[in-house]
């Protein structure tokens, strides 16, 4: 094992005791020091991210992946913004539930507790390492980190602003810790390291996951991978649709929860179809057509016909892929068929297939009649994210204070013995 892993974990798995007592009120001071100490270092953040740009250029990174790399003053205001989020957010930790008094007189109840150590293995986008350390810290747990190699100058700045925060309230800089060193072979040493890690988040591209799954050691919560999906019913309000799909496309088309595939019902796809490519050429985005959309939308420049592949692949730019359909049936065959239950969304004025859609998708996250844009841990009023979990066990969705989370037995006795 890597002698910087090896330091790291030891100094988590210590801190790690002391933090699950931490007040409150502590770290809450300790989340307002650190949004505080991410503005004051505005200077040094945003030049070490210039620095991460220009060798990402450099390097041929995809565009896509420069905007997700990207700092900016109103970026860190955001970032900032989030961590006082979580300020006004209950404590999760040491909340009793489900308590209950046996015909023996042992009271017995579950209390809410921390993890522990939680790694996080994340690609280009820094502001993970802000939102992961404020998470940790306010549902106590350590965290360990290991960004990508093309942020790591400004996840290093990010990392000494938390640091400096952290210093202000007395909480051990240990709380937090970055992994600097670039070396990749440390990524499947951190994947094993079961002595200090118990929960590890992979966040970024399938190969990403799919490594951490099959090397890992330690539990791993898999997700943020979206191929997302907009049903247009034939009861859909044509009013909506276009707002719906072009917020759900266009408004940040580099992120998990944007859209990626059109389903429209046959009955209003000659209605609406161009309606919608109008609205999304505005953005020039490029639509992927099946025969019967391709169809319909022959005039359009942007439209062309389906490849393969791309009603199974998250686009990640402007890009879309349409079908049409026979109706709900097949719309729900389909999604079946390619989602990766991240989220998916039906446009409908018909109550009993809204519920139907709802009942039968099963995805992370199921809307009706909004964009998918709000699969976000901020948006849903929790403050931020570690990631978006795609799995059934444990969490699902955006993880936030709560999934930070697991529980204890706790049984108050006054000399019960078992007979």
């Amino acid at each position: 094992m890597y002698e910087e892993l090896n330091k790291v974990g030891t100094r988590a798995r210590q801190v790690s005791r002391r933090l699950r007592t931490l007040s409150t009120n502590v770290k809450n001071e300790t989340l307002l020091a650190i949004a505080e100490s991410v503005l004051e270092h505005q200077a040094d953040i945003l030049s070490a991210n210039e620095k991460d740009i220009e060798e990402g250029r450099a390097a041929g990174l995809d565009e896509h992946l420069i905007e997700r790399l990207l700092l900016t003053e109103a970026r860190l205001e955001g970032i900032a913004s989030d961590v006082r989020s979580l300020v006004a957010l209950p404590d999760p930790v040491g909340e009793s539930f489900d308590g209950r008094t046996l015909p023996n007189g042992l009271r017995v109840s579950k209390r809410r507790v921390p993890i522990g150590v939680i790694g996080v293995i994340y690609e280009s986008r820094p502001n993970v390492t802000v939102d992961i350390a404020a998470l940790c810290l306010k549902s106590g747990n350590a965290a360990i980190l290991r960004g990508g190699k093309e942020s790591a100058n400004s996840n290093r700045a990010l990392a000494d602003a938390i640091s400096a925060g952290c210093e202000v309230t007395g909480v051990p800089a240990d709380a937090v810790q970055l992994i600097r060193t670039k070396d990749r072979a440390l990524v499947k040493d951190l994947l094993t390291a079961n002595e200090f890690i118990d929960m590890i988040i992979p966040r970024g591209g399938p190969g990403l996951h799919r490594f951490a799954v099959e090397n890992a050691t330690i539990p791993v919560i898999t997700g943020g991978i979206g191929i997302c999906h907009v049903y247009v019913d034939s009861s859909a309000d044509p009013e909506k649709v276009p707002p719906i799909v072009y917020n759900a496309k266009v408004q940040r088309p580099t992120v998990c929860n944007a859209l990626d595939v059109l389903l429209i019902h046959e009955a209003v796809a000659e209605q609406l179809l161009p309606r919608i490519a109008a609205s999304l050429a505005r953005a020039n985005v490029e639509l992927r057509c099946d025969q019967r959309a391709l169809k319909i939308l022959a005039e359009s420049p942007l439209a062309r016909a389906a490849g393969p592949d791309d009603f199974d692949t998250e686009f990640l730019s402007l890009v879309l892929a349409v079908r049409v359909v026979d109706g709900l049936d097949q719309a729900l065959d389909h999604v079946q068929l390619h989602s990766t239950q991240h989220s998916d969304a039906i446009i409908t004025e018909n109550y009993s297939h809204a519920m139907r859609f709802v009942d039968e998708v099963d995805s992370a996250a199921v809307y009706v009649n909004a964009s998918t844009r709000f699969t976000d841990g901020s948006q849903f009023g929790l403050g931020a994210e570690v990631a978006i979990s795609t799995q059934r066990l444990h969490a699902r969705g955006p993880m936030a204070l709560q999934e930070l989370t697991t529980y204890k037995w706790v049984i108050l006795g006054d000399g019960q013995i078992r007979a």
